[in-house]
């Protein structure tokens, strides 16, 4: 009998493993990419009080106007952006960066960069 993996389940232990090692603070805290067959969802997280500072989605108006026509790692790259400049506002410059158990490739990897090109540092 053939078996199906679950490939999600093994990115869940992927980042299980990440996310015993990395944690968020209020001076430092964790950048968290959730990527789904159509979107990708970004959010800045405070593990100390448990507070989400910041989020950014494919899913929001204003970025749903901005990503119109755009492949999926273009609009991961405005994505990104836009979430640093909801950083930059509440005063967050540095985050540790938390790929969600994903390989560092593609939608990943553009969200990551069009965050540092917005201003944020890793």
């Amino acid at each position: 009998m053939i078996l199906k993996m679950d490939k999600n389940a093994d990115r869940r232990k992927r980042h299980q493993r990440v996310r015993n090692k990395i944690s968020g603070t209020a001076e430092c805290p964790r950048l968290c990419v959730y990527r789904s067959l159509n979107h990708i969802y970004a959010q800045i997280i405070d593990d100390v009080k448990g507070n989400t500072l910041a989020a950014c989605s494919t899913m929001e108006k204003d970025v749903k106007a901005l990503i119109d026509g755009k492949s999926k790692s273009e609009s991961a790259k405005i994505v990104g952006a836009e979430l640093a400049k909801k950083a930059l506002a509440k005063g967050i410059e540095n985050v540790v960066f938390d790929r969600g158990g994903y390989l560092y490739i593609g939608r990943v990897q553009s969200l990551a960069e069009g965050a540092r090109e917005g201003g944020l540092k890793f």
